[in-house]
């Protein structure tokens, strides 16, 4: 959390924080407690994109096909009667391992989810007659290539309406039909590689480390040339049934997917002259040891750089990657870690949870971090973050000397967690030139730096912003000024009252929250398909 003062008058500017609050976390470090509701692997979005068939639909501007489109601004609705269906078809049959609803205010009070082989004959693996709307995790086990919800009893006077209809389970989109992942860990050989200040250590292991951070590149100057490429040696022949590649902005236009048993012979198992970039999901059919990714025609003036570059199939020398991060179902119920701030006026922030981060501020900031000075309990629940117009001797801020003092803290050395729900209740200070801020970071900073930690900012207020709050995520594929987020605003000012600040996260997708409202919802399948790779399966403090 921090507070920015370049600008303001002599006086004290307050950000206070009552009761900050983070519940039902999966996957936590140092024995913490784990949700209560079921957990299960992570797995692929499924229904992305896929055809669907509704019974009815309210009007044109409300199709089916807007449950999977992976935007969180459309949706189905349905006529205002009961029953009512939306079924997707996953193109093949498929494992269903969950299901998520985000329901409009129009939801369904009692529905089933059902899967069928063809559409006819159906198996119920869920049903409810006590639906609460909002976002629905629910955990099933079935297998069928059609999923289908249908609506029983309505809970409003209108229809049924989704904002999001989502299948997930362990196929699909990454291999499917029990393919293995087999290019994990695999030497790679490629045309070029970058080293440098642009791209440290971007060798050709770093397409095959599952790592989203990493990345390959062709060298600089002399790697952007067509033709550019890259291989993999899987360790013994594989018969190969999809490559998954996460490209850089530096991708292909043209190229081609081949195999080879000796890396001197290869035979073309795909190849396109339509190359979009970001993330591709190509179904091939071939057989060999090696398999290469042949670029012909790059997509911009640089070289070919991919995050990724995984082959799936049966076969090969398949090396086990580490499991992912055990996934969370919501609404969230165990409560593992919380600070209600109740301390007795002047005290400091507990020193079993909070680390005050102390020195000159970074990103031009004026301001100079205190241990503690500038942080304290105003003994009626609040935590208070002061920013105070005054020099600190010896600091050194951009052009000079620090000119303000601030607070800023995190949990990194006591409390790290993947998934689950996070909120704080804050009143910002309206102060144009401030910058308060309630947000999480990768627990690897440490390590592998910025932006590859990953950064999730729940709430972001600038003070010449005074209607506007931000909720952004930034990673190596876009960070900063090209960071993924959106604004919440209201007619008035936020630094008038608090206001609750939330965010739900699990393996596939995170929305974010003001005073109960969602109004952000970043799905990773759609993520990786326009903006680039989703960094977010480890520990944030």
């Amino acid at each position: 959390m921090t507070t920015h003062d370049p600008g303001a008058p002599r006086r004290r500017r307050r950000s206070t924080l009552p009761a900050l609050v983070m519940a039902a976390l999966a996957g936590l470090t140092g024995g913490a407690l784990v949700a209560t509701t079921p957990a299960a692997a992570a797995d692929t979005l499924l229904s992305q994109g896929r055809p669907v068939t509704v019974s009815s639909t309210e009007s044109v501007a409300f199709p089916g096909s807007a449950a999977v489109d992976g935007d969180a601004g459309t949706r189905w609705s349905s006529a205002f009667a009961d029953p009512q269906w939306i079924q997707v078809d996953l193109g093949s049959s498929q494992a269903v391992t969950s299901v998520l609803l985000r329901w409009e205010a129009a939801f369904g009070r009692a529905y089933q989810i059902q899967v069928s082989a063809d559409a006819t004959s159906w198996t119920t693996v869920y049903s409810t007659s006590t639906g609460a709307g909002g976002t629905e995790t629910l955990p099933v086990t079935g297998t069928g290539r059609y999923v289908r919800l249908l609506g029983s009893q309505r809970a409003t006077q209108y229809g049924y309406s989704l904002w999001e209809f989502q299948v997930f389970g362990p196929g699909g989109g990454d291999g499917g039909g029990g393919a293995t992942l087999l290019s994990y860990g695999k030497p790679g050989v490629a045309s070029s590689s970058q080293n440098d200040g642009a791209c440290g250590n971007c060798l050709p292991a770093k397409a095959f480390d599952r790592d989203p951070a990493s990345r390959w590149a062709t060298a600089a100057g002399t790697g952007w040339v067509d033709p550019g490429w890259i291989y993999v040696d899987l360790g013994a022949t594989a018969t190969i049934s999809q490559v998954v590649l996460q490209w850089d902005p530096a991708f292909a236009t043209a190229y081609q997917l081949q195999t080879s048993a000796d890396a001197v012979n290869w035979t073309t198992i795909y190849s396109t002259s339509t190359g979009h970039g970001f993330r591709e999901a190509v179904t091939v059919t071939g057989t060999g040891r090696y398999v290469r990714m042949f670029g012909t025609a790059r997509g911009s003036p640089y070289g070919y750089s991919l995050w990724e570059f995984q082959v799936y199939g049966t076969g090969g020398a398949p090396i086990t990657p580490p499991p992912l991060p055990p996934n969370v179902t919501f609404p969230a119920t165990r409560l593992v870690f919380a600070d209600e701030f109740n301390g007795a006026s002047g005290s400091t922030p507990d020193s079993s949870k909070w680390t005050p981060e102390t020195g000159a501020g970074v990103n031009n900031e004026l301001e100079y971090y205190t241990n503690n000075r500038n942080a304290f309990m105003d003994g009626a629940g609040d935590l208070v973050l002061e920013a105070r117009r005054e020099t600190t001797a010896g600091s050194s801020c951009p052009g000079g000397p620090c000119q303000y003092t601030s607070a800023r803290l995190n949990t990194a050395s006591h409390f790290t967690f993947t998934y689950g729900h996070v909120e704080a209740r804050i009143k910002v200070s309206g102060t144009q030139g401030l910058w308060p801020a309630f947000w999480l970071l990768g627990a690897n900073f440490p390590t592998v730096g910025w932006p590859a930690s990953g950064e999730i900012d729940v709430m972001e207020h600038v003070g010449r912003a005074p209607n506007a709050v931000y909720s952004t995520l930034h990673a190596p594929a876009y960070n900063g000024g090209n960071g993924f987020g959106s604004p919440f605003t209201i007619s008035g000012d936020f630094a008038s009252a608090f206001h609750t600040y939330a965010m739900d996260w699990d393996s596939s997708h995170m929305t974010f929250y003001v005073d109960g409202t969602a109004f952000f919802t970043v799905n990773k399948a759609s993520l990786e398909t326009s903006r680039g790779p989703w960094v977010y399966d480890h520990p944030f403090f």
